[in-house]
């Protein structure tokens, strides 16, 4: 795997698409001292290089009826590649998960989840999550205020 470089421009670059994806190469070009088609060209190359995954709409969930968020710690039977290779597949497929970790202590994984209220969440862990053949145990916090929520990574420029 190739070492990806990544200068200042990128980095200025990137921290004004966190703070708007949509903003035209234009619009950064007036915040970064390079060219709009230089710009262009350097989103087009992280993009190419994975630094930049996609773009997505930041939807309020509860405007949607999601009103409830937990948070599951989620224990494994067994542990061999063919038990962590099923787990992760049966984990995509259901969509109330919008995030799976894999985890080192109490839990194997820690997942976080999205229902429309308590009934579901009850529903989703016991005839979804509890009926995973390798789930051996799952311990659910319910969320009652998210007080910090972003996908906004700290960067820091390159030393």
């Amino acid at each position: 795997m190739r070492k990806i470089e990544i200068d200042r421009f990128d980095m200025l670059i990137l921290q004004q698409l966190q703070l708007d994806a949509r903003a035209t190469h234009q619009k950064l070009a007036q915040a970064i001292p390079l060219s709009a088609s230089q710009i262009g060209r350097r989103i087009q190359r992280m993009e190419q290089d994975g630094i930049i995954q996609g773009y997505q709409v930041a939807l309020n969930p509860e405007h949607v009826g999601l009103s409830v968020m937990a948070f599951a710690n989620v224990s494994l039977e067994r542990h061999n590649e063919a038990a962590l290779l099923d787990f992760a597949q049966s984990i995509h497929a259901l969509p109330e998960v919008l995030e799976c970790y894999a985890a080192a202590g109490e839990a194997d994984y820690l997942l976080r989840i999205v229902v429309p209220d308590l009934p579901s969440l009850s529903a989703f862990v016991m005839n979804k999550l509890m009926q995973l053949s390798l789930v051996r145990s799952v311990k659910s916090t319910i969320v009652l205020n998210a007080i910090k929520q972003t996908m906004k990574l700290p960067l820091y420029p390159p030393s």
